[in-house]
């Protein structure tokens, strides 16, 4: 079995600058070590490089970190943890000066000055963004310094399956258990199709999303929830699920799935959002108009098209400046013109609805991203920090993740010789089970999860429907047990499994929580 000195699941912004780091340090400190990154399928894919819009940092001396630290704190309905956010917003310049350093290239002025934009629940200029396809910059900037590296094997399409802790070792692990340690992780090959033990000193969960277990998702279908769940079974903490961010402006395609976004940035840019009608209606809703936060735009937009019976609105950008608009937006403006022939800029206003977008809770960590297994670490969209409360401000994520990924890194080479790996970790055991003939039980199961998601546990939500949901889903669980345990290890099983898993933790989470914050809005919590 292969043994590593630090093992990254994930493949996206931060297990990539989490990977660059580790590398780093130990090449300048000329010491061999060995780590492994693991993804499911091709190193490239993952949620960073479909975030389009940016990355916010205090970059000109007219801002500040105070006003920052505000506006996420606003966005967050003030139930973001106030030290995650002083750590992130005052880290962040010199995290970016080493995307920049890596060779991410930002978009510029004429002046060679960087092109900053404003967004939703800013209150300043502060977007860094390459065109509209930043993420799809950090990730090929972030690929090429990470495999420059000799002491990095990349291991594309494998699957996680389960964290190793000391269950797997005959002892009894609660979420009580002080001293919860992880050493590793199996890992299914999806080429060979065997399972193979994964040993590793350190291991840091950066798997990204859960947009899956929704019809409707601006994630790649990769996006299952891998490392919540996998954290969740090996008793880690998971907290703030109900809190599930819908972006107000995906690209209204039926039946597409992941669906296009239309940036935030966008509507930064001046695009303004109008009925079938033309008429505008944020007015009715926040002062802030196009530009409020997500959470109070997309519950806006839900609200008109359940209003007037239709299934989306739009966004007017046809009075923009067309060679401006499309210098900064081209992705977004080649899109819609050679998928629904639109012309955007011209007479063609952009059919936009809601789609499940971001999870602002995740695997619980503090604030070098230990989870509470110990050398266990999570970073990314996967985790908690506290940094988002109930609600993420725009252009936030990207930030959080290479802020906690070279805290994670800090902490990582601090503690990585602690942890001394058992001689008698046992193998992957499949004994009695067999390939399933009909996988088209998993796919029937993965739709009725989706639907019932997407209809109970939306946008808006009611009691009788989140316990719908929860009986459903009981019934889909016992139901898939009894498969998994029969069955030989396929990606199809395992990612409902996990999908399972993390709708459980949204319906249980949403079901205690008895009060409107941010993005849980339940009908029942209103008070008359």
């Amino acid at each position: 079995m292969p043994q590593y000195d630090f093992l990254v699941i994930g493949s996206g912004i931060a297990g990539l600058s989490y990977t660059a780091k580790i590398a780093t340090y130990f090449e300048e400190k000329r010491k061999n070590v060995k780590i492994a990154i693991i993804t499911k399928t091709i190193a490239e894919e993952s949620n960073t490089k479909y975030a389009q819009g940016g990355i916010a940092t205090v970059w000109k001396d007219e801002d500040s970190f105070e006003k920052h630290i505000e506006d996420t704190m606003v966005a967050g309905d003030f139930m973001s943890d106030k030290r995650a956010v002083e750590i992130v917003v005052t880290e962040a310049p010199e995290r970016l000066k080493e995307l920049i350093a890596y060779g991410t290239n930002f978009d510029k002025k004429e002046d060679g000055s960087y092109d900053l934009v404003k967004e939703g629940g800013h209150s300043d200029q502060r977007i860094l963004h390459h065109k509209d396809s930043t993420g799809n910059e950090i990730e090929r900037a972030l690929l090429e310094k990470v495999k420059s590296f000799k002491s990095v094997d990349f291991f594309t399409h494998y699957f996680a399956i389960d964290l190793i802790t000391q269950h797997h070792l005959g002892e009894k692990v609660t979420k009580d258990t002080p001293d919860k340690k992880c050493f590793g992780a199996y890992i299914f090959n999806t080429i060979t199709g065997k399972t193979e033990t994964f040993l590793a000193k350190t291991t840091l969960l950066a798997t990204g999303g859960i947009g899956q277990i929704y019809q409707s998702t601006t994630n790649p279908t990769i996006a299952t929830g891998d490392g919540i769940a996998m954290a969740y079974r090996a008793k880690g903490l998971v907290e703030g699920m109900e809190f599930i961010q819908f972006h107000p402006t995906s690209l209204y395609q039926p039946g597409k799935k992941p669906s296009f976004l239309i940036s935030e940035a966008v509507r930064g840019h001046g695009g303004i959002l109008k009925n079938m009608d033309e008429s505008t209606f944020m007015e009715k809703y926040d002062e802030r108009l196009s530009l409020a936060p997500r959470d109070i735009v997309a519950r806006a937009i839900d609200s008109e098209m359940k209003k007037n019976g239709v299934d989306h609105v739009y966004l007017d950008t046809r009075h923009l400046d067309h060679e401006d608009f499309t210098h900064h937006f081209p992705m977004i403006y080649q899109y819609c013109k050679d998928n629904l022939g639109l012309d955007i800029t011209g007479k063609d206003m952009i059919p936009v609805v809601p789609a499940q977008h971001y999870l602002c809770g995740g695997i619980k960590v503090n604030e070098y991203s230990q989870t509470n297994i110990n050398f266990l670490f999570a970073a990314g969209e996967c985790s908690s920090t506290g940094l988002h409360g109930a609600n993420r401000l725009a252009s936030n994520s990207l930030l959080e993740a290479i802020v906690y990924a070279h805290r994670a890194f800090l902490k990582s080479i601090e503690i990585f010789e602690d942890n001394i790996l058992p001689t008698n970790i046992p193998d992957w055991n499949d004994e009695g089970t067999t390939h399933p003939e009909e996988l088209v039980l998993v796919t029937e199961m993965a739709r009725e999860l989706e639907s019932i998601m997407s209809n109970y546990v939306g946008i808006v939500r009611t009691d009788r429907r989140l316990k719908r949901a929860y009986d459903r889903l009981e019934l889909i669980y016992l139901e898939h047990e009894e498969l998994y345990r029969q069955s030989k290890i396929s990606v199809q099983i395992n990612e409902l499994r996990n999908m399972i898993n993390v709708a459980y933790l949204i319906i249980k989470d949403a079901r205690a929580r008895k009060e409107n914050r941010g993005l849980h809005y339940n009908l029942d919590n209103i008070k008359e």
